[in-house]
């Protein structure tokens, strides 16, 4: 069996760390003993670009709020299917996640951040959002596991009611808050609609081959 190598460490605000492995051509970041993304999983968080997008269809330039880099797979998909005159604004919370790009994860990030299109911010997409008002045609969070989350708890106000009447006043008339999660929750469907959203729930394979675990989508659109 091919070893896992610890590459690096990086700490996350709030205390906790996260740690890069690499096995064989494959990388993983680990947050304690979850594995909270992987470069052989990558079939939902490119859904959530895609099928974004799919629901902008016909929008001239559409500018994409991208919340939380990963590993890159939701804005490369993004920026395959946006056309020239779209844009990405992405934002990161962990300054080594983007080092892990320019470094030891460069062949997989294939130049990405330094596309023309794309604006990288280092810091709270919360923050983002909270200064922006009808900016954006999508607003795309991956920023933990879901509403239910894992490496801070401050991304709680992401999924607050306050936190989406706030991700809502920052959307253009008819844009998405689209929001990546492991797992379904019924709770976060019901407050995504109370919000005054249009909802559409959808789960997705993990892997591009329709194989692996089942994690859920939310397509929300602003009224």
């Amino acid at each position: 069996m091919t070893p896992r190598i610890l590459i690096d460490t990086a700490a996350v605000p709030g205390g906790q760390e996260l740690k890069l492995y690499r096995r064989g051509s494959d990388h993983m970041i680990v947050l304690d003993r979850n594995e909270l993304m992987s470069s052989r999983m990558s079939g939902s968080e490119k859904a959530l670009a895609v099928m974004s997008l799919e629901r902008l269809r016909g929008r001239k330039a559409p500018h994409l709020l991208i919340g939380g880099y990963g590993m890159g797979f939701t804005l490369r998909a993004a920026l395959a299917g946006m056309g020239q005159d779209g844009r990405a604004t992405v934002v990161e919370l962990v300054p080594k996640i983007i080092a892990w790009a320019r470094g030891p994860m460069a062949e997989l990030a294939a130049g990405c951040l330094d596309d023309p299109r794309v604006t990288l911010i280092e810091g709270d997409v919360a923050a983002e959002i909270a200064v922006s008002r009808q900016a954006y045609d999508a607003i795309l969070l991956d920023v933990d596991n879901g509403p239910d989350g894992l490496t801070a708890p401050a991304n709680d106000r992401l999924y607050s009611s306050a936190g989406l009447a706030t991700a809502k006043a920052a959307l253009k008339p008819g844009g998405i808050l689209a929001i990546w999660s492991a797992a379904p929750d019924a709770a976060f469907t019901r407050r995504l609609r109370d919000a005054g959203f249009l909802v559409d729930e959808v789960a997705v394979k993990a892997r591009d081959n329709g194989k692996g675990p089942r994690h859920v989508i939310w397509f929300a659109q602003k009224r």
